[in-house]
């Protein structure tokens, strides 16, 4: 019988694709993570979260046709070694592309009105409406958006409904592109010298880790905010810390961190500046259940010998 493992939860914490998985026909494997790896032998696919899947664990499935990422990001994937060995892997692109950059706009939202500060003055019995520092009127602000994929236009979509002017940096994107989306193409450097916000939309690769490092932080705005819904490793955090601590940028507003969840005693969680939450943005019901749906479905494409509706890697020898 095809196998499928999950390696993100027993069944208990994955009845939804367990389910779907067992009614196509499939026998369902559940691990708490990949150390096992004398359990994937059998393995015709590999479900997993943020599961490492190097090397060592694809040579431990020979059998596997697929290994298919519930959800967006593909840092934890060697994406070359798979399509080396034949294969696929396979990502969800769109399920919480509403909920990330709803997210991000909020985080800009909470930042611009303060709305954290004056929540505390409230519990704290202060009655003061210009008590919790300088707030600017939104529709004279600029909007950055670095990576204009589906999450930042999104994201740039809400900014202009909000009235910012939005500059957007995209390589890969055309300024006819950009433009016709009502938004004006910048380069990187001017994107961080004359945006109030800027908001980053990007895959994290070998080329994009660490985009923002002291160097682009001294380029900011001295009163400009930082929103990161997209992956950690983008940003240098010691650095973040330094240029906040330091007056360089007002402060940010991160769900994603290096490291998940953050020690106790980062300078991040210490200073007031700083919002964070829990990698929450892709967070509703319905993404939730979209992204299990749709990740079973690239399962049973790609183990029938069809192509998967959101590919993230072309292997050498197409999957039999």
């Amino acid at each position: 019988m095809t196998t499928v493992v999950i390696a993100y939860g027993q069944r208990a914490q994955t009845e939804l694709e367990t389910g779907l998985l067992e009614g196509m026909g499939y026998q369902v494997r559940h691990l708490n993570g990949l150390s096992a790896l004398d359990s994937l032998g059998d393995a015709d696919a590999l479900m997993v979260t943020v599961q490492e899947v190097t090397g060592t664990v694809l040579a431990a499935m020979p059998a596997c046709k697929i290994v298919a990422r519930v959800g967006t990001g593909l840092d934890s994937i060697d994406l070359d070694e798979a399509a080396r060995r034949g294969v696929q892997v396979t990502y969800v692109a769109d399920y919480s592309v509403d909920e990330v950059s709803t997210h991000a706009i909020a985080l800009l939202l909470a930042w611009a009105r303060r709305i954290p500060q004056y929540l505390d003055l409230v519990r704290e019995g202060k009655w003061n409406s210009v008590g919790a520092g300088t707030i600017r009127r939104l529709s004279e602000q600029t909007l950055g958006v670095g990576g204009f994929g589906r999450i930042g236009q999104a994201a740039a979509r809400k900014g202009r409904g909000l009235g910012l002017r939005v500059l957007v940096c995209d390589p890969y994107q055309s300024a006819e592109a950009i433009q016709a989306a009502g938004c004006e193409p910048a380069s990187w450097d001017r994107l961080l010298a004359e945006s109030d916000y800027i908001t980053l939309h990007l895959p994290l690769t070998p080329d994009s880790e660490r985009l923002v490092d002291a160097a682009a932080l001294r380029a900011m705005k001295p009163t400009a905010v930082l929103i990161n819904t997209a992956r950690g490793g983008l940003v240098d955090e010691a650095a973040l810390a330094a240029a906040i601590g330091a007056g360089e940028i007002a402060g940010a507003a991160l769900d994603v961190l290096a490291t998940e969840p953050p020690s106790a005693d980062s300078p991040l969680l210490k200073d007031s500046r700083v919002l964070i939450t829990p990698h929450g943005a892709w967070y509703s019901t319905e993404a939730q259940h979209d992204v299990v749906v749709r990740a079973c479905e690239d399962v049973q494409r790609v183990l029938a010998g069809q192509p998967p509706r959101s590919p993230a890697n072309k292997p050498v020898a197409s999957p039999s």
